[in-house]
């Protein structure tokens, strides 16, 4: 059956009351603390309707209720006031972000403070080379026949790899062969450069500028390429001890196993829309030690580029409201700082 209006303010008065008090929410709690309009008998037989559904269950006999992870989703969907944060609570992740001076830097203040704000487990996913373009290549010459090369890529990453070359290149020719990769990779995303690397070497009619773009193309490629591995940052593990994510035996271990696993986090974070933010409940998650927890995240990077993903893992009995603001505004601060360098 679909609940009316009704049912539907008392089922948020609940998940508000017990998200704040951590105790199961009786009819009398709901009347003496909300304008719902009704006396306690209506809210009664409201409850038992949204029992009945399963929206709110009874823990004990003589108990009041808790929402359910389908309660829960209700909420998320259909219930959800979205605050806005407010200029105070803006002013503090700016100043929080403020002078970071690369990329390491700024994952790590993205995580720490992510955890600070909603005191749950924060999960920040470095920028993915797949979905990162060059920004700019450069050769630094180390000896007469070795240079660095240095690519930076429009999400801040810095890969730097030794060039061994054939024989001895001159500055002239570091000098071109920076022009004519610059031109050919410049704003092209990683995933496409290969076969514009290989187009590098063809295009060479000397044979000797042949064989050394040859050389500077092999390590190109090592340092274009994705590599399997992905990058991630964990804080506020400690928040789980403030209890709500235990499993059915009373116990973390579940979840801290599963927090072990980057190929779990990765999942948790990953594939998500531009400004778009995931809200999983409970039973939602693939991953069966999760199965109590709440993961909340969204993709973040320049403008519309998602590169990377971030969020936090709790308790279902989160706030939902508050940690989907937050989540929100610390990914969209992220992108504008990327965009910005």
């Amino acid at each position: 059956m679909s609940l009316d209006d009704r049912k539907l303010e008392v089922l948020r008065a609940i998940v508000e009351d017990y998200v704040e008090t951590q105790e199961p929410v009786g009819s009398k709690a709901l009347v003496d603390r909300h304008k719902l309009g009704v006396s306690p008998a209506t809210v009664r037989n409201d409850m038992a309707v949204l029992e009945e559904e399963g929206y709110i269950r009874q823990p004990h006999t003589s108990a009041g209720r808790v929402p359910t992870d389908l309660g829960y989703r209700l909420f998320v969907d259909r219930l959800t006031r979205i605050k806005p944060l407010s200029p105070a609570e803006r002013r503090a992740i700016e100043r929080f972000m403020v002078g970071a001076v690369d990329l390491d830097d700024v994952v790590h203040r993205t995580v720490r403070l992510l955890a600070q704000l909603t005191r749950q487990v924060a999960v920040v996913q470095y920028p993915s080379l797949s979905r990162s373009s060059v920004r700019h290549l450069e050769l630094v010459p180390i000896s007469t026949t070795r240079l660095m090369l240095v690519m930076i890529t429009d999400t801040g990453r810095v890969e730097q790899r030794l060039v061994e070359m054939p024989g001895p290149v001159h500055d002239g020719d570091v000098w071109d062969l920076r022009r004519r990769v610059n031109e050919k990779l410049s704003g092209q995303r990683l995933a496409d450069t290969p076969p514009l690397v290989q187009r590098l070497v063809d295009e060479c009619d000397d044979p000797e500028r042949r064989v050394t773009m040859a050389c500077l193309a092999s390590v190109l490629l090592e340092t274009l390429v994705e590599r399997s591995e992905e990058r991630l940052a964990l804080a506020g593990t400690a928040n789980l001890t403030r209890g709500g994510v235990l499993d059915f035996q009373g116990t973390l271990r579940p979840v801290l196993e599963a927090l072990e696993e980057e190929v779990i986090l990765l999942k948790l974070i990953g594939d998500l829309e531009p400004r778009t933010t995931r809200v999983r409940i409970g039973d939602e998650n693939e991953i069966d030690n999760l199965r109590s927890a709440s993961v909340v995240s969204s993709g973040y990077g320049p403008g519309t580029t998602i590169v990377g993903g971030l969020g936090v893992l709790g308790p279902t009995r989160m706030d939902y409201p508050g940690t989907i603001a937050t989540v929100r505004a610390v990914a969209r601060y992220v992108g504008d700082l990327l965009a910005q360098n």
